[in-house]
């Protein structure tokens, strides 16, 4: 309703100016004393205000709006607005609470970090991630719905222009190219103590505090997890998505941020895509694709055009990145899920690394191909020789790898899950890298001995009629690698492979019979974001977004949906065809089954003995106590190995696995 002229006489007397009364309107209960020394313009529609209190943990104000100018702005119900000296084109939505703001407001052309232009724009302006690649050939335009699967298809198949232009015309439908959409505040949002928000959009209990600048962006939010924003953040061209924590002098420009991620002390993220539950802390973050998981802590490290898979970290002093190490900006990395570079590790673009690969200290100076996954990488700058030794983490550091899986599965803060993230460091796509570094090793055993597929290797192995460290080209530019312990290494990958198989069988709905119906070839599983894409479903995928079978994203992640939804079944007939790999057999016999399932067994109880063993060893070292007093001590500081809880918790998993397998047998 309009403005009585009582109401009209109080808000003047109490220091209220506004260009014409008549575009103000109020909803009842309204109570002009409620609003102080503001002026308004334009058409200003004010919800219900009572004399009452809002509060947001020890911060607490009145309802109403007092020192601040509005222009051409929706306020809902319970809302306070307190020193905002410039707040323009908003919708402020009910309880919420802005306080001390510079300027707020939203322009006729906003786009809330989308990847498009309004009418009249031109195409220059729009939006983009350069992601992977600092010479943009691999930029993807952002939409707020995009994940890091949707990054990882956009930007990867780019020789496929039909689909790159689907792709395109996908996100241009995510919003109108119309001018003069307001900015939105949504329910129970606090935001207080900034400088400047131009064009960016607020979701449901969203809290902003201190921050410098924010613009053009969508941050997301919702009341059971919200999204927070601290002290001298600026925020440029992006997306931030829920339960994100943004703090302490963060800069980030055209970036997409996905749920339950962390940016603190100064950290950089720029051209970037962030995933899930990952922490990025006073680094300098550029040109990358960074799937869920992915922590890098330290000031001096830095990530620069890459592909990272997940379940990372980066230490500090690693130096991953193109144009510091390379004649040209263009260069590439992608690491597999688990990539773990070293103190003062330096590569060498245009590098490839399997899935779980330990770089260990040094300088490497040649870019690598290495396909050995669970892998040691070590460099020799004595003797200028490259170090690989296969299944490293399975036979030397068990403790860290089992902890690694149940490690993110727990750090998962996500309410609303928007796409599946595959958390076991054994699962399709591992799995098919070791059956291939199997087949690899195997080779390059039998060349160097002279001999070929047709000799009985196992027989060979046994008489130890091969060299304990092979010299192999391929894996490093110019130069020969040396591949040590790689005897171990190969009944180590074959120990993973029998493990995973029945593991996955007494996990799967799907019984041995129905499951041997299907065709079940050992394939490819492409990691979309952390979701695992078998080869024929991520191909259906890109065919059915040419041939206009999917329309938009929102079918591209009812796919992601429907693929979850029979991923139990594809990893059931992924485990049929390791057992079939292993028995060289096209057809499971009872007594492949009976000795998989026995060998299974052992293979647990190593598990469950190496994770005490890698663990122990911290306790036995003598050097361990040179701070502490005595035993005692160490032990009320660090808690006693036999208490440790993730070995209590490897030990119940051990049992459940038998019992498990017990009752499937």
């Amino acid at each position: 309703r309009h403005l009585t002229q009582m109401e009209i006489d109080i808000l003047e007397k109490r220091l209220n100016t506004s260009n014409d009364w008549s575009h103000v309107l109020v909803s009842d209960p309204f109570d002009p004393y409620l609003i102080k020394s503001s002026s308004f313009y334009g058409l200003v529609r004010i919800g219900k205000m009572e004399n009452k209190l809002l509060r947001f943990h020890d911060f607490v104000v009145n309802q109403g709006i007092t020192n601040s100018r509005i222009i051409s702005c929706d306020i809902q119900d319970y809302v306070a607005i307190h020193d905002v000296k410039y707040l323009s084109h908003y919708i402020i939505k009910k309880y919420s609470i802005l306080h001390r703001i510079g300027e707020m407001q939203t322009t006729n052309h906003a786009k809330f970090g989308i990847g498009i232009v309004k009418e009249g724009e031109q195409e220059n302006v729009r939006v983009n991630i350069a992601l992977r690649n600092e010479n943009m050939g691999r930029r993807i335009y952002p939409f707020l719905s995009l994940t890091c699967g949707d990054a990882y298809l956009w930007s990867t198949y780019r020789s496929d222009k039909l689909l790159m232009e689907k792709l395109d015309s996908f996100t241009k439908a995510t919003l109108s190219d119309k001018r003069g959409f307001y900015g939105v505040v949504e329910e129970q949002s606090v935001i207080k103590e900034c400088l400047i928000i131009k064009d960016v959009n607020f979701g449901k209990g969203c809290y902003v505090k201190g921050a410098n600048k924010l613009k053009n962006l969508t941050i997301k939010s919702e009341l059971d997890q919200s999204t927070q924003i601290g002290e001298g953040v600026e925020l440029v061209n992006g997306i931030v998505n829920t339960g994100c924590h943004i703090f302490y002098g963060v800069k980030a420009v055209r970036f997409v941020i996905q749920d339950c991620a962390n940016l603190k002390y100064g950290a950089r993220l720029i051209n970037s895509v962030l995933g899930d539950n990952s922490t990025i802390s006073c680094c300098e973050v550029l040109n990358n694709l960074v799937f869920p998981s992915h922590e890098q802590h330290h000031n001096n490290s830095f990530l620069i055009s890459s592909l990272i898979m997940g379940q990372s970290n980066m230490a500090a002093g690693a130096n991953i990145g193109s144009n510091h190490n390379s004649r040209a900006s263009d260069g590439e990395l992608i690491a597999g899920r688990g990539f773990w570079p070293a103190l003062s590790s330096t590569l060498k673009y245009d590098c490839r690394f399997a899935s779980f690969t330990l770089i260990a200290k040094g300088n490497y100076p040649n870019e690598l191909n290495l396909k050995l996954p669970f892998c040691l990488l070590s460099s020799d700058m004595k003797d200028d020789v490259r170090i690989v030794m296969p299944a490293y983490w399975w036979m030397y550091n068990m403790y860290a790898l089992e902890r690694n899986s149940l490690k993110t599965l727990k750090r998962d803060r996500r309410k609303h899950p928007r796409q599946v993230i595959e958390n076991n460091y054994l699962a399709p796509d591992t799995i098919y890298e070791i059956a291939k570094a199997c087949d690899y090793l195997t080779a390059e055993a039998l060349k160097s001995c002279n001999l070929t597929q047709e000799d009985d290797f196992i027989s060979l192995l046994k008489e130890h009629k091969f060299l304990k460290v092979l010299t192999v080209k391929g894996i490093e530019n110019k130069k020969e690698v040396k591949l040590i312990k790689w005897q171990e290494g190969l009944i180590a990958y074959y120990q993973m492979l029998c493990y995973y198989a029945v593991i996955t069988l007494i996990n799967t709905p799907l019984t041995i019979a129905e499951l041997e119906r299907e065709n079940c070839s050992l394939q490819y599983f492409e990691n979309y974001g952390g979701q695992l894409l078998s080869e024929k479903q991520s191909s259906l995928l890109k065919e059915s977004i040419k041939n206009g079978s999917i329309k938009s994203w929102d079918e591209i992640h009812q796919y992601y949906k429907q693929v979850e939804g029979q991923y139990q079944k594809e990893k059931g007939k992924n485990a049929i065809a390791v057992l079939h790999y292993l028995y060289n057999s096209t057809k499971l016999s009872k007594e492949n089954m009976e000795d998989c399932f026995t060998k299974a067994k052992v293979i647990r109880r190593y598990i469950e003995e190496q994770v005490f063993t890698t663990k122990i060893k911290d306790y036995d070292n003598q050097f361990r106590l040179v701070t502490y007093n005595s035993e005692e001590e160490r032990d009320a500081i660090l808690g006693c190995v036999e208490d440790n809880s993730f070995i209590e918790e490897s030990k119940q998993i051990s049992l459940d696995f038998y019992e498990k397998l017990s009752n499937y047998s």
